[in-house]
């Protein structure tokens, strides 16, 4: 297998065009490699500042999780500090949680954050939802939102060999002509999320959500729900 590092995004895009497969960290394809033979041409992003980057409003797709600090919000950093043991995240990159997981474990709060991806395909770099980022049409390169008001992540132990674990995140946003909060659940291998305007106080705003997909939650997902968005606009600065 030729590895190719690209510097550029023009170099990017050639690795491309030639068939390189995009890779991020490799913790999820090297044993599928093993068993059925490696790709002729493979591409990192490693060495492309585009997708290097770490700040208060974007996340490079080749940064490692271990590398995900207190330069992102919260919920971010704590989404990419319960993924698997250090040895995990200090190999495993932003992308390929985010677009070659089926676990997803950054999905919610990247969710939460209304968060937009930069991708690269043959026609150049172009901004996109994580829906069509996580489809894999186009790669990765980098995350970007609009840092929130506030915001809360919870995951909840898990069985081993047993489904992903639960994980509930929101965040509370300003926005026109009112504050949004955005929710996301990881029931499962399903990810749910909705968007809705802040109510007069907790109970008017969870009684939206509930007549939305979340209301089919089960009860201990409902309960996480409830508790960080009373949470959330309970706080000062969730005003």
């Amino acid at each position: 297998m030729l590895l190719r590092l690209p510097t550029s995004v023009s170099e990017a895009q050639e690795c491309l065009a030639e068939g390189a497969v995009p890779i991020g960290g490799a913790t999820l394809v090297w044993a599928a490699w093993q068993r059925h033979g490696f790709p002729a041409r493979a591409m990192s992003l490693r060495e492309l500042p585009e997708a290097n980057v770490i700040g208060r409003e974007a996340l490079g797709a080749a940064v490692v999780l271990a590398r995900v600090d207190d330069r992102v919000p919260d919920v971010l950093r704590r989404a990419a500090a319960s993924v698997g043991t250090g040895a995990v995240r200090r190999t495993a990159t932003v992308g390929g949680n985010l677009v070659g997981s089926t676990l997803r474990c950054l999905l919610p709060p990247a969710l939460v954050l209304d968060a937009r991806a930069r991708v690269l395909g043959p026609d150049g770099v172009r901004e996109t939802g994580l829906a069509d980022a996580a489809a894999g049409r186009a790669v990765l390169l980098s995350v970007h939102w609009r840092e929130p008001v506030a915001a809360a992540y919870r995951k909840f132990p898990g069985a081993d060999g047993g489904p992903p674990p639960l994980v509930v995140a929101s965040a509370l946003h300003d926005g026109e002509p009112g504050p949004r909060l955005r929710v996301a659940v990881r029931t499962g291998y399903d990810v749910l999320s909705e968007d809705v305007d802040r109510g007069a106080d907790a109970e008017d705003t969870l009684g939206v959500l509930r007549e939305r997909s979340l209301g089919g939650l089960p009860p201990v997902a409902w309960e996480a729900v409830r508790e960080q968005v009373s949470g959330l606009l309970g706080r000062p600065d969730g005003r």
